[in-house]
């Protein structure tokens, strides 16, 4: 496949090819900062067609006036994504670094410790392009055409502006697919990383795998959660579903819990949990248990087990809107199934990290859930990703994370 240059002088906008929105597309929402143009609001001709996915662009409305600078894939629904609102802007290292420092001196503001989301795509201007930051390490995601066509760009300019010494490609997922990418994983960078990379968060020592765990190692958009989980589970006995690397529960013993359980499918993800927990000096109070997470619950209640603190944090079960419906009632039957395992008093939280299901769907699917568990109780909070994750405003799907924490009655 041939991508366009990563070096594009970009002096002339002439130089460059053109794409049109439709007559009925609406460019006001592009000039107010929506980033994306879905294939039916652009005029897809034979030659915008034989564009190769990645190719750098002039957006045009339907009167052909210049509205942005986008990189353009043809056999995406999101044909073509915003990279700067000045159409003749050279996208090259210099413009890359540019973008990443300025999301560096906002974590750097926000983390004495250098393990955060670095870049979280939109939201930093930098379209389809996720990084995580694990101390000398960084783990880039690059999920649109463009960033994989600048990927060498993108590691350079990495590389000087964050410090690193090692950046390694997580090429896989979904959102991958949806760009017609292929998957994988590779070192594009320095050393390889020796072992799981300890991390420290809210007290606890997490082990993240970087080339071979979920997503880029570990979830650190959960921090603020998982400090709120802390509170509520100080000095009780903690139940942690789809636990992954142990993100609630070792965060809970931390703080002082009692007791923690931890439920994954993953066997490799529990290993890890359990070396956290020996990292973090509360091995004594940590157990695991293998299985599906629905089957577990439903064991649970059948041993008679109770917990002041029930935690699920399953994945996206709704990762679109043609699976929203189906997604909700499996966000239901989660809460349905945990619910009766909450002690008298004790807390539960949900989480949903469909940007498909927004929170008032997702708290309503969680209460009916409840209700048929037999249980009722109160919000005592809403909780969203942590501030390395910002949001783009007008675009929904970069505030995907929802957390619920409810206290259920007797």
């Amino acid at each position: 496949m041939t991508h366009a240059s990563a070096r594009d002088p970009a002096a002339d906008t002439r130089s460059r090819p053109t794409v049109r929105l439709r007559p009925r597309a609406e460019a006001r929402a592009i000039r107010f900062g929506f980033p994306w143009v879905y294939a039916d609001e652009l005029v897809l001709d034979r030659r915008t067609q034989a564009l190769a996915p990645g190719t750098l662009a002039v957006l045009e409305d339907a009167e052909r006036q210049p509205l942005a600078l986008v990189t353009v894939n043809p056999a995406s629904k999101i044909a073509a994504r915003v990279l700067d609102r000045d159409p003749s802007a050279a996208i090259d290292r210099g413009w890359i670094a540019a973008r990443l420092a300025r999301a560096q001196a906002l974590r750097a503001r926000l983390f004495a410790d250098p393990f955060y989301r670095l870049v979280h795509a939109e939201a930093d201007g930098l379209p389809g392009l996720v990084i995580d930051r694990f101390g000398d390490a960084a783990v880039v995601q690059p999920n649109a055409a463009w960033t994989e066509a600048h990927l060498p760009d993108i590691v350079e300019a990495l590389r000087a502006v964050a410090g690193v010494a090692t950046v390694i490609k997580n090429a896989t997922g979904r959102a991958r697919a949806l760009e017609g990418l292929d998957e994988g994983v590779a070192l594009l960078a320095g050393p390889p990383a020796a072992g799981p990379v300890r991390v420290p968060m809210n007290g606890a020592i997490y082990l993240a795998d970087l080339t071979g765990g979920q997503k880029t190692g570990l979830y650190f958009d959960q921090r603020p959660n998982h400090a709120v989980a802390a509170a509520l589970g100080r000095g009780g006995r903690v139940l942690d579903v789809f636990a992954h690397v142990g993100g609630f529960a070792l965060a809970c013993l931390a703080a002082g819990a009692a007791h923690a359980l931890a439920v994954d499918s993953s066997a490799p993800a529990l290993a890890l949990a359990r070396a956290g927990a020996a990292a973090t000096g509360v091995a004594d109070r940590f157990a695991t248990r293998q299985g599906d997470a629905f089957d577990t619950l439903a064991a649970l209640a059948f041993e008679g087990a109770r917990f002041d603190l029930v935690v699920c944090d399953p994945p996206a079960f709704a990762p679109s809107r043609q699976a929203l419906e189906a997604g909700l009632r499996a966000y239901e039957r989660v809460a349905r199934l945990a619910a009766p395992l909450v002690a008298p008093g004790g807390f539960l939280i949900l989480c949903s990290c469909s940007h498909a299901a927004d929170l008032a769907s997702f708290r309503q699917a969680c209460t009916r859930g409840i209700g048929r568990g037999g249980r009722a109780g109160q919000i005592v909070h809403t909780g969203f990703a942590g501030p390395d994750h910002p949001v783009l405003p007008q675009l929904a799907e970069t505030g995907y994370l929802k957390a619920l924490a409810f206290r259920l009655d007797g």
